[in-house]
């Protein structure tokens, strides 16, 4: 057995709950100073525009009324600054991470920005959020629920911190539905994106895991019941660029 095997099982093994957040943690942690880049080339840039179709889910007023967003797992800031960039002067957005490198991170991007007043970042878990019930027009998180530990819990408390009228919205990598570009998207992302995380991050591990976390995620029917066991109606899921990513959608009516 090579050195490296004993680590390339993360995804597909059923990792306990308790050891879960802490292999998660330990991830972010390595590769949060290069998170957004990696993502860029990764994805070869299309991240920014399944990221796009978020936000225009999101549909924030662009005028002065109040409108709250809680965007979780956002840590680094990359959604909830695309957000306030075509929000109104109303619309504040509440950044949720766990991982405090991650928040450093969008903090400094946030003060280089300007947005201090429009943007808050609080470390907190997603399955305990510190926030009073119904108190969210939005909740987004995008390509984190997959590293919740128990995403039932989750999706509990993004139903109790949304107003009524408000929307869940989440990005989050699916399977491929084009025939022949299934296997294409495994070996680029078992062979491509590991040697891009050792190139670029010096760590190939993590993103090993990255990817096969994305294996054992739902499918996209299964995450919809999941929705709706939670209390969410008018669930939906899109899938986009064959089905690499969906966006899933649901109201807490």
């Amino acid at each position: 057995m090579s050195k490296e095997q004993p680590r390339t099982d993360f995804g597909y093994r059923k990792v306990p709950l308790a050891d879960k957040q802490a292999l998660v943690d330990d991830v972010f942690h390595r590769v949060a100073r290069r998170y957004d880049l990696m993502n860029d080339l990764m994805s070869g840039g299309l991240h920014r525009a399944w990221k796009e179709a978020l936000v225009t889910a999101v549909n924030p007023p662009r005028d002065d009324r109040p409108f709250g967003v809680l965007d979780v797992a956002g840590g680094t800031g990359d959604i909830a600054f695309r957000i306030v960039a075509v929000a109104g002067s109303g619309t504040r957005v509440t950044i949720c991470d766990n991982n405090p490198d991650m928040l450093a991170v969008g903090r400094e991007r946030a003060q280089e920005r300007g947005l201090e007043e429009a943007i808050t970042f609080v470390e907190g878990n997603a399955e305990t959020l510190a926030f009073t019930d119904k108190s969210f027009d939005a909740y987004t998180i995008g390509f984190g629920i997959r590293n919740v530990p128990r995403i039932e819990a989750a999706l509990a408390e993004a139903y109790r911190v949304l107003k009524p009228g408000g929307r869940f919205l989440c990005l989050e990598f699916s399977g491929v539905d084009v025939p022949g570009l299934d296997a294409l998207y495994n070996f680029y992302s078992f062979n491509i994106i590991p040697t891009l995380g050792r190139v670029v991050t010096g760590d190939a591990d993590s993103y090993r895991y990255l990817v096969e976390s994305i294996r054992r995620f739902p499918s996209r029917e299964a995450f919809a019941d999941m929705l709706r066991g939670a209390g969410f109606r008018r669930v939906s899921a899109t899938a986009m660029s064959g089905g690499i990513v969906a966006l899933h959608s649901g109201w807490r009516l």
